[in-house]
């Protein structure tokens, strides 16, 4: 493990990067750095991910799934059990398959969205500051997508264990079906007849309530429980 020696802007988030490939470690954190964002520290793998997440306590964790001794999503877990819920540190997953279950289960784990590897400069700068503020990475219809596959059979006959969705109001039940359709906060206003402001308010109790990180997590959660499936969802 390794510490970057670069300050930063203070008003930029501050990462480390975990990956198993020093070439990808290291470009990623040229990158980074030429727009003023400090990396506190690299990792090669997992292991030394949550003894680096423990250490520096950065704002995101840029994280590869496939490392060695402890794989990310091991990793993410553990960082993101001993972080407060809805806030702390956030991570990005790493991964050069768009469509992979290993990304499906870091999102359940609370991951705030994925990257793949030969992401442009633009975006993986945008994508850092992105997750920063609190926002989910993905677009809730590729985390749709996501879950539709990779999720277990089972899961929406059982329900998801540990959420109880009869906290939530109807309204805030149907603006939390919509919202695993993919609608964005300007749809769910015009769906609903309400203003934006109304509608990321009824987001943010949804999240509170349940205990959740972002709308990421919100979309897996619909369809764990079976509030949305996938037949209702291409209706």
């Amino acid at each position: 493990m390794s510490a970057a020696g670069t300050a930063g802007d203070p008003g930029q988030p501050r990462v480390v990067i975990a990956d198993d490939q020093t070439l990808v470690r290291r470009g990623f954190r040229l990158i980074l750095n030429s727009a003023g964002i400090p990396v506190v520290a690299e990792a090669a793998n997992g292991s030394e991910a949550v003894a680096a997440v423990r250490k520096h306590r950065p704002d995101v964790v840029l994280m590869d799934i496939r490392m060695p001794e402890l794989d990310g999503l091991e990793a993410t877990r553990r960082i993101l059990a001993a972080a407060p819920s809805g806030g702390g540190v956030r991570i990005i997953i790493l991964t050069t398959f768009d469509l992979d279950r290993y990304v499906y289960a870091a999102l359940a784990a609370g991951a705030s969205g994925f990257l793949l590897k030969d992401v442009s400069p633009e975006h993986l700068i945008a994508a850092v500051q992105l997750v920063r503020t609190g926002d989910a990475l993905l677009a809730p219809s590729i985390t749709r997508r996501l879950v539709e596959r990779f999720a277990p059979p089972a899961a929406t006959a059982a329900g998801a264990p540990g959420r109880d969705l009869s906290a939530l109001t109807p309204r805030e039940l149907e603006v939390l079906g919509l919202v695993a359709r993919g609608m964005s906060n300007a749809e769910l206003a015009a769906a609903l007849t309400l203003s934006e402001a109304t509608v990321k308010t009824h987001v943010a109790r949804i999240l509170t309530k349940l205990g959740l990180r972002d709308r990421v997590q919100a979309v897996v959660l619909a369809y764990e429980t079976g509030l949305v499936s996938r037949q209702t969802s291409d209706t």
